[in-house]
């Protein structure tokens, strides 16, 4: 992500939508949990090389700019987060893989966690005559 939007506010694409987006991101404050990563170049962005119950309680109670989200797309972070109790709600895009695998969302929780459907939105879906 910090190669790609910071490059989308340099040469706007025709797409507004995306164009808006690169602003948001970029301006946003964002966490970067890393293991591997030694430092991180983007603009308001904290690196991090470990979850702590704590700091992400501070931050949930911080409600930074308004906001109460936290957005998380790793699914190893999401699973540590899992672990601290820490995750109040799932938001899943579900995505076919055509080639190849995808990482497993759940692969690593341990404790069974009972989910209540709040809500659902219906998808579009596309067929190739080629697959069938």
């Amino acid at each position: 992500m910090e190669s790609y939007w910071p490059s989308v506010i340099k040469n706007p694409t025709v797409n507004k939508p995306m164009d808006e987006f690169a602003v948001l991101i970029d301006n946003i404050l964002k966490i970067v949990f890393s293991r591997t990563l030694q430092h991180v170049d983007w603009k308001n962005t904290t690196l991090k090389k470990e979850v702590v119950k704590s700091d992400i309680l501070a931050l949930k109670q911080s409600h930074n700019d308004g906001s109460k989200n936290i957005l998380v797309g790793s699914p190893s972070l999401i699973v540590a987060l899992a672990h601290l109790e820490l995750v109040d709600e799932y938001q899943l895009g579900v995505q076919p893989i055509v080639l190849g695998s995808g990482l497993p969302l759940f692969k690593n929780v341990r404790d069974r966690v009972d989910l209540k459907l709040l809500k659902n939105k219906n998808i579009w879906l596309w067929r190739s005559s080629a697959l069938l």
